[in-house]
């Protein structure tokens, strides 16, 4: 297993143990295949575990596993507080507490608040006393290190990260969100302030192994190099020094061992040209399903009634080379979850995106057809009720 320091020299593991899609058994997660799963994912390196108090079961499980087999000391624990559920000071010490209790341990190594889309969400928290909070929380040494997951697009990510002293983020990033989401300039961003970026959803939810277009099949199928989908999405996270920690949500020996593998052979650096010439083909696959040829270049924003363009065009694209369902809820996350939303039927019709587009799409026009096919009346509804719970004060 290699190894990359968080922000105050410590090692974590270049692979991470994501626990939201341990398998199921009945009703709750089956404990026996999960303990023998983080076990042998332990003995291989993997100090990094990531959970969060929504994730059911999750907590509890892990807690389980790791005082029954006499290993906390060896790993590096991470939750995360769901902003969305905090109503009042007393609900930040309740879930926490709650969260110690579940894990059976004395301390969180790595807190993070959990889902944040833009800054409104931390400003909330601040006005509950939240900065004081850590602060407390780090004295006694309950928390080690403080962050955020952040499920918004760069100009959102940015006030986010400048917003505090953090010590570590939580970012998607993977060869097909390059360029979307936090993405490379986000991932930039962090490290030029030394802040360390954990990467989740490296492989999509899976989508980059099991849903990806029968042509890149066939091309990874035929490449002599051998490689797996799953090992060409992490060596080209891994070549990049930037990224500090992947997370796998895994669920099998099968894939524990394949990951370790490979996380024990991925240095900066060492991504093979041919194996990105793959990855290019890849994304080229993904391409050819597009609806509409935007590079997520932003040169079209900011918008001045505040519509996300680029995040429009990229799930409507989503929809037609992956799952329409899952780009639809994804919009959702990135649009609708804002203090201001910022969907396309705020476009007043202006122009002034298409006269900074390098691409010459017709934004205007592209626009309604995207809001139509992202948010039909079902997902409007479910918008609605959605922004009235997670977004109350």
């Amino acid at each position: 297993m290699l190894y990359r320091e968080d922000r105050h020299g410590e090692r974590i593991s270049i692979l991470g143990y994501g626990c939201m899609r341990f398998s199921r058994k009945g009703a709750g997660i089956d404990l026996v295949k999960a303990e023998g799963e983080i076990m042998r994912a332990i003995e291989a390196g993997v100090n990094y575990f990531d959970t969060a108090y929504i994730y059911p079961g999750s907590e509890a499980l892990l807690g389980e596993i790791l005082e029954k087999n006499n290993v906390r000391d060896q790993v590096k624990v991470a939750t995360k507080l769901p902003p969305y559920m905090v109503s009042n000071h007393a609900a930040i010490d309740r879930i926490f507490n709650e969260q110690l209790a579940r894990l059976r341990t004395d301390r969180v190594d790595y807190y993070l608040m959990h889902m944040i889309t833009d800054i409104s969400q931390w400003q909330k928290l601040q006005k509950l006393g939240i900065e004081e909070w850590i602060a407390q929380k780090k004295a006694t040494g309950q928390i080690r290190n403080i962050g955020f997951s952040f499920h918004g697009n760069t100009a959102q990510f940015l006030p986010v990260l400048e917003a505090y002293d953090w010590d570590f983020c939580q970012i998607q990033y993977n060869y097909v969100d390059e360029h979307s989401q936090a993405g490379r300039k986000g991932l930039e961003g962090a490290v030029q302030k030394g802040i360390p970026v954990i990467i989740m959803e490296p492989l999509r939810g899976g989508k980059l192994v099991d849903r990806l277009p029968n042509k890149a099949k066939q091309i990874i199928a035929q490449n002599p190099l051998g490689y797996s989908a799953a090992e060409y999405a992490l060596r080209w996270l891994w070549n990049q020094p930037e990224v500090t920690c992947v997370l796998s949500g895994m669920n099998s020996l099968d894939m524990v061992e394949e990951n370790c593998r490979i996380a024990s052979a991925s240095e900066p650096g060492s991504l093979r040209p041919e194996a990105q010439q793959v990855i290019d083909q890849i994304k080229a696959c993904f391409a050819e399903t597009e609806r509409v040829g935007c590079t997520g270049c932003s040169y079209c924003m900011p918008c001045p009634k505040g519509v996300d363009i680029p995040s429009a065009f990229k799930y409507y694209n989503q929809m037609y080379a992956e799952s329409k369902h899952g780009a639809r809820i994804e919009y959702m996350q990135m649009v609708a979850f804002r203090k201001e939303p910022a969907f396309a039927t705020q476009c007043v019709g202006c122009g002034a995106c298409e006269r900074h587009c390098p691409q010459s799409i017709p934004i205007r026009e592209k626009l309604k057809e995207a809001d139509a096919a992202l948010r039909p009346v079902p997902y409007k509804i479910g918008i609605s009720i959605a922004r009235k719970f997670m977004l109350r004060s």
